[in-house]
């Protein structure tokens, strides 16, 4: 899967580079965008990919730099078996924080449809947990979700116009694909 994933990217970034698109004016402005995605979270205390939803308000800082305060969610189950019975592990993750982007578009001679950027995010994750009724073993079983919530994206977007974009931002943690509104 994150194979295709970054197949994509780089199709996405090859074309973006060779379009013969009208260039770009500098310094250009990123931020007052809204961007809403869905995506795969890869975390190594859960044994496969979950489905996130990922929202953020992205506005400009400095030159080719923004930050966008964001918001995640997912909920995942594991089964456990203890006593002779299968009982399943509930947990709800809302990851809150900062996301800040520096744009290469400038260093890359991108035309006026396409950004790319690298960014890292820093917050924290608000979790609910609960095992089945009647479960009456180690409740620490699962370690769930740090409270510290780090990651790390590479991504690019490609504006249909100067209100709308669809983007990809692949990461360390949670990879999404979505659509972008420009303010």
């Amino acid at each position: 899967m994150k194979k295709n994933t970054f197949i994509l990217l780089g199709l996405m970034v090859f074309l973006g580079l060779n379009s013969m698109a009208q260039e770009k004016t500098y310094p250009e402005k990123f931020g007052k965008a809204l961007n809403l995605g869905i995506g795969l979270g890869y975390y190594g205390y859960v044994e496969n990919p979950m489905p996130v939803m990922h929202a953020d308000f992205e506005f400009d800082v400095a030159r080719n730099f923004t930050l966008a305060p964001f918001i995640n969610f997912y909920t995942y189950k594991n089964k456990y078996y203890h006593d002779n019975k299968h009982y399943y592990y509930y947990e709800t993750v809302i990851p809150i924080g900062v996301k800040a982007a520096y744009y290469f578009d400038e260093l890359l001679k991108a035309n006026q449809h396409w950004d790319f950027y690298l960014a890292g995010s820093l917050g924290f994750a608000i979790r609910s947990s609960h095992w089945d009724d009647g479960y009456n073993g180690d409740v620490d079983h699962f370690h769930g979700a740090n409270p510290l919530y780090v990651d790390f994206h590479i991504g690019s977007e490609y504006h249909f116009n100067k209100k709308f974009g669809a983007y990809l931002d692949l990461s360390t943690g949670v990879s999404t694909i979505g659509i972008a509104m420009h303010l």
